[in-house]
């Protein structure tokens, strides 16, 4: 596919671009229409079904917009009309790709606050260090979205997942050692070149480093089942206090870096601690389930769940203190995670 005529070599961050926080105003949010069924082994069934209550539930807020083949826009449609969608905010575009995990795959946009601009980076894709071939239409998808929204594209020749950052909208990155570090992504670079890629193309100052991500994560460790800001001077963690659990000490790990961090003015930075879920195991493997997998949507705060009532409404109940003025909606991911991901997983924010 050609590159598209408005790329440019200059990088963002030196045009006046930045990637905004999460809970920054949105024009849409982005999903992949589930197809692959390999991606949820033997229990894809209830996985369509289950986007098409997301796409309901996020429609009442904002527009949805969702890559799809073709040929699979009419029971896609169907779907989500039955969940209760308002279909008039929600668009499908002919953008086919190889699974479902947009924050992957999917542009990451940034914007101009001066001249009001949203553009788009495209990085290179390679399914979290080639573990799930092929992914070369997951690779279009930035170009694609690019070119249906007419917006300019910054291409960087450097593997990113969405779901490996998160930023406060005001200079701060949060990241993981375990994933970016990882020589399945970028073995010919150093520490420091990938901060300066991130820095260059994001518009943030600081990369702030964890360590290691919870069990059974086939990413390596992302952010987003880890640690997310929920205000520029704010970190939401997960923790897991039973010490015979394999999530405990790189959890206590990353909490005493979060502790020891300092907001540019040196002050602390405030922490909610999260609690994990209980253990769930399918065919003897553990399954990435975190609450820390939420996303941030207009007017509201889509949180999964677990069907673990106790540990379901503490959960909800921190997120609810973080993000006072937003409705928390928990919603049932036990079938979703299963393919080692929810709804952070298969979502990316489009600014406003």
């Amino acid at each position: 596919m050609p590159a598209s005529p408005n790329l440019t070599k200059e990088t963002p961050t030196a045009l006046g671009f930045r990637m905004p926080a999460e809970w920054e105003p949105q024009e849409a949010v982005w999903l992949s229409w589930p197809h692959k069924r390999a991606s949820w082994p033997g229990r894809f069934r209830p996985i369509p079904a289950k986007f098409a209550e997301i796409v309901a539930t996020i429609s009442r807020f904002q527009k949805v917009r969702i890559n799809a083949a073709r040929e699979l826009h009419p029971r896609a449609v169907r779907l989500c009309a039955k969940a209760g969608a308002m279909m008039e905010r929600v668009e499908f575009y002919a953008h086919p790709t190889d699974d479902s995990w947009c924050r992957d795959h999917g542009p990451i946009f940034v914007k101009n606050d001066v001249t009001g601009e949203v553009a788009i980076t495209d990085w290179e894709y390679n399914a979290w260090g080639g573990k799930y071939p092929p992914y070369d239409r997951d690779n279009q998808v930035p170009p694609r979205i690019a070119r249906a929204l007419g917006m300019r594209r910054f291409a960087k020749r450097m593997v990113l997942e969405g779901g490996s950052i998160d930023v406060n909208g005001r200079g701060l990155l949060l990241t993981t050692e375990s994933c970016l570090l990882n020589p399945n992504r970028n073995p010919r670079l150093s520490r420091g070149q990938i901060e300066q890629a991130l820095c260059e193309y994001l518009g943030v100052t600081t990369v702030v480093w964890l360590g290691d991500g919870i069990e059974g994560d086939d990413t390596d460790g992302h952010i987003d089942d880890l640690s997310r800001f929920y205000r520029e001077d704010a970190i939401v963690t997960v923790v897991e206090p039973n010490k015979r659990d394999r999530n405990h000490r790189p959890l206590v790990d990353n909490l005493e870096r979060l502790r020891a961090l300092r907001t540019p003015a040196g002050r602390k930075f405030e922490i909610a601690e999260l609690p994990m879920p209980v253990g769930r195991w399918i065919d003897d493997q553990r399954l990435p389930a975190s609450y820390a997998n939420f996303l941030v949507i207009n007017g509201a705060v889509l949180v999964p769940t677990f069907r673990q009532k106790k540990r379901d409404a503490e959960a909800l109940a921190v997120l609810e203190g973080c993000f006072p003025g937003r409705e928390v909606i928990g919603i049932d991911c036990l079938d979703l995670v299963w393919g080692l991901g929810t709804l952070h997983c298969i979502s990316q924010q489009q600014p406003a």
